[in-house]
């Protein structure tokens, strides 16, 4: 029976820029050791939403992808709709229930059955500054909301872009994560975005956010609009701007571009967030294959989740792994930084699903909170009093 295995792994996902394809290549390399084969899958688009079309005709034509990467609240609605695999036994025998935050658990375990593998865990509350134009500009590093306007300022005043900004929706909503959760502390961004709470949703602290999402996107360059990410992050990279506001997914653009943390760049918390992290986790939602893909399926989950996958790619990806007990001897200053925050905000109840990237809430709220945000950006919403009412009227029709 053995012999009949189909030795491939048909992967569908959105990694397809620079950092991300090379991060992805550990997976490809690791399995490739092990005889399968790699059918790649990709579908560009940054936030995931083409992927995630393309994944629902797969899904109802039958022609299910071996894995596919997944955000949390999508994972759950597909097992819910019973097409998941059943990683159970492979889990069981890797100690995942030890090692993966329960709040990755919550995503990855469905009915009591492991559905999907996590692969990493990103978190979006971070600036990364070019280092040569902080200097040229004799910046230090912000600690509050007003500082970090103050540094924009003086690069506004050096001749260089401040603020280096994809004008995207789920890109606006990712910094409008982080300046909630500047803006009224922990407590209110639990409160309002994972909670959902209508007080906290339409409340004076929502207002202030608004009103310092306003402040700072008038740091962007006129050419924003509908600029992807990873070309944002190229702009600090290249000294054409001083700071983007993105999750650590950027990092893995700066260690493509051979660039080295506190020589190249630097990476701070977003002002007023340090001791908390806004996550999310790319997962590896596995499918319910025939049995003659299994053996393939079973040998993705494996890799994906051994410490030593979880080490190589999570160091190129930049982000930090999805279990807890690898080390971080290999990761850069960074990286360091990061495993060491997830790890208090883990044991400190700080860690908050990102409602930008679809960990906060089911994605038609997502959705919503997207949308409202970004016509906020883009002038079609003209106060913040306005913003609020529409954001909490959204988040009541997606609910």
């Amino acid at each position: 029976a053995r012999a009949a295995d189909v030795k491939e792994v048909q992967m569908l996902h959105w990694w397809t820029s620079g950092g991300e394809a090379a991060a992805l290549n550990v997976l490809k390399e690791d399995l490739a050791k092990e005889g399968f084969a790699w059918k790649d899958v990709p579908v560009a688009g940054g936030g995931g939403d083409a992927a995630m079309t393309a994944l629902k005709a797969m899904v109802a034509a039958g022609t299910y992808p071996t894995a596919s990467q997944m955000l949390g609240y999508t994972v759950l609605d597909y097992a819910e709709a019973g097409v998941m695999g059943d990683l159970t036994e492979t889990a069981k025998k890797e100690g995942w229930d030890k090692s993966v935050p329960a709040a990755l658990q919550k995503f990855s375990v469905y009915d009591g059955k492991w559905v999907a593998a996590p692969v990493n865990v990103h978190s979006v509350n971070w600036l990364w500054i070019n280092k040569a134009v902080m200097d040229k500009i004799g910046g230090t590093q912000p600690k509050s909301f007003d500082d970090l306007i103050a540094l924009l300022d003086k690069a506004k005043a050096a001749g260089v872009i401040p603020l280096a900004l994809g004008g995207q929706n789920w890109q606006e909503a990712t910094m409008f994560d982080s300046i909630v959760l500047s803006t009224g502390g922990p407590e209110f961004y639990k409160k309002a975005f994972n909670d959902l709470d209508e007080e906290a949703l339409k409340s004076e602290t929502m207002k202030k956010s608004f009103d310092n999402l306003a402040k700072i996107v008038k740091y962007v360059d006129p050419n924003f609009s509908g600029r992807d990410w990873n070309l944002a992050t190229a702009m600090v990279i290249k000294g054409d701007a001083l700071v983007q506001v993105m999750g650590d997914w950027a990092k893995g653009e700066f260690v493509a571009a051979k660039k080295t943390p506190d020589t190249d760049f630097l990476c701070y918390r977003f002002p007023g967030t340090d001791g908390s992290v806004i996550y999310n986790s790319d997962m590896f939602g596995m499918f319910n294959v025939p049995d003659d893909r299994k053996a393939a399926q079973v040998a993705l989950a494996t890799a994906t989740l051994s410490k030593s996958f979880q080490s190589a790619f999570n160091v190129v990806k930049g982000s930090v792994p999805a279990r807890t007990d690898v080390p971080d001897t290999d990761f850069d200053a960074c990286g360091k930084k990061g495993i060491a925050d997830l790890k208090a905000a883990n044991e400190g109840g700080t860690l908050f699903g990102s409602l930008a990237q679809g960990y906060g809430a089911p994605p038609a709220i997502a959705n919503a909170y997207k949308d409202v945000v970004s016509k906020f950006v883009h002038g079609q919403i003209k106060s913040s009093d306005e913003a609020v009412k529409q954001l909490v009227q959204a988040i009541d029709d997606a609910r």
